[in-house]
């Protein structure tokens, strides 16, 4: 689908079948736009850091998409290095208070004006999002089909869950190949023969009660805290952890390869992963 070649920190991807024009700009305002309709951004409460939508924009036209999972100064010199006026994330600007502007807070605010970077950000509605969203598309690398709406987050459902005949070990492969060979952790507290599987990426370990209540019998997440190994075993769940980066690389790169499509312009994913 897909023609990539490797960079520094960064891989570059172009449609099959487009020819590229470097001197080709699309109004930034027209792919916030499709952005926000398309992944319903309004309509989605979320927490208060996550500021979904345009967080900093440029001198208001995009010529090259990038995409990472987290934005932060490290990524956004490699945003700047791979010639991105728009940078795409998953984990924006604002988590934490963002004044005063002093330090590695004021280079980074610096790179992005000097360097005219737009960012935008897309958090429970990346997840929750029924095709391009991480939680989806986790599932469908898994091989998990039938989907229904599962776990509750801010007043809406955010995840899916399955219904499935495969054993706890082969789930497990099937995870780390997903995540690119990544070993997930897993906490064996249900059945061996996993039957109603749900998929939340990201931090939603702590809600594992949550999720057995909703009915599960195994939860596929990105992390979660050490107490929730003995909570596993008295609620009869096996959880999955696969790390809080590597399952939420899907949704920004379906992203942005959706909008390169639509948009006509290149784009490439800046893998930054944390381990964690």
């Amino acid at each position: 689908m897909f023609g990539a070649s490797a960079g520094a920190g960064f891989a570059f991807y172009i449609p099959d079948r487009l020819w590229f024009d470097e001197a080709m700009a699309v109004a930034l305002s027209k792919i916030v736009a499709y952005c926000d309709t398309t992944l319903r951004t309004s309509g989605f409460q979320d927490y208060d850091g996550a500021v979904n939508g345009l967080q900093m924009e440029n001198s208001g036209s995009v010529t090259r998409i990038a995409a990472t999972v987290d934005a932060s100064l490290a990524t956004v010199r490699l945003a700047i290095a791979a010639g991105a006026d728009l940078l795409v994330v998953h984990h924006g600007l604002f988590w934490s208070p963002t004044h005063p502007w002093t330090g590695k807070r004021r280079e980074l605010l610096e790179l992005l004006v000097r360097h005219n970077l737009a960012v935008y950000s897309s958090h429970l509605p990346l997840d929750a999002h029924p095709r391009l969203g991480n939680n989806i598309l986790l599932a469908e690398a898994l091989g998990l089909r039938g989907r229904r709406p599962f776990f509750l987050a801010k007043g809406q459902m955010v995840g899916w869950q399955f219904r499935a005949r495969v054993t706890r070990t082969d789930l497990a492969g099937r995870l780390q190949a997903a995540l690119g060979g990544k070993a997930p952790t897993v906490l064996p507290g249900g059945p061996e023969k996993c039957q109603r599987i749900g998929v939340v990426t990201g931090g939603a370990g702590a809600e594992v009660r949550q999720a057995a209540a909703e009915g599960v019998d195994t939860f596929i997440t990105g992390e979660g805290p050490h107490w929730t190994y003995a909570l596993a075993e008295e609620l009869g769940v096996n959880v999955f952890y696969g790390g809080h980066y590597a399952t939420e690389t899907f949704g920004v790169q379906a992203l942005a390869a959706e909008l390169a499509a639509k948009f006509h312009l290149p784009w490439s994913f800046l893998d930054h992963p944390t381990g964690l």
